[in-house]
């Protein structure tokens, strides 16, 4: 199993998938639900004593698998959005494509 790094770097990344889905809405983070639980479960979760040592690793593995699935999201909808077709081009428009992306590969080697 990878290392899940410190759990103030995963928090601070939380903070910066949320700011980005509420970018487009204008809303600030703090005024989402998802922002609220999260404060709330890391604060419930702070190590006082060795009982809540596992609970906090435990709640720390899933704060990062939340900030993978929320960073892939992100990168997802941007790939989506740059490689996406507008439409047909036609077979036309596919052979320049592929011709101007074979001669430009060739040509450099």
């Amino acid at each position: 199993m990878a290392a899940l790094g410190s759990p103030l770097r995963t928090w601070r990344g939380l903070l910066r998938e949320l700011r980005y889905l509420n970018a487009a809405t204008g809303r600030p983070y703090r005024d989402t639900a998802a922002y609220r639980y999260l404060v709330k479960a890391f604060r419930a979760h702070r190590v006082t004593s060795e009982k809540l040592c596992r609970a906090q690793h435990e709640l720390h593995f899933q704060a990062a698998t939340y900030l993978c699935l929320l960073r892939s999201i992100r990168e997802h909808v941007a790939l989506h959005q740059e490689f996406h077709g507008k439409g047909t081009d036609g077979e036309r428009g596919n052979e320049g494509r592929f011709r101007g992306l074979l001669t430009s590969t060739y040509a450099s080697s």
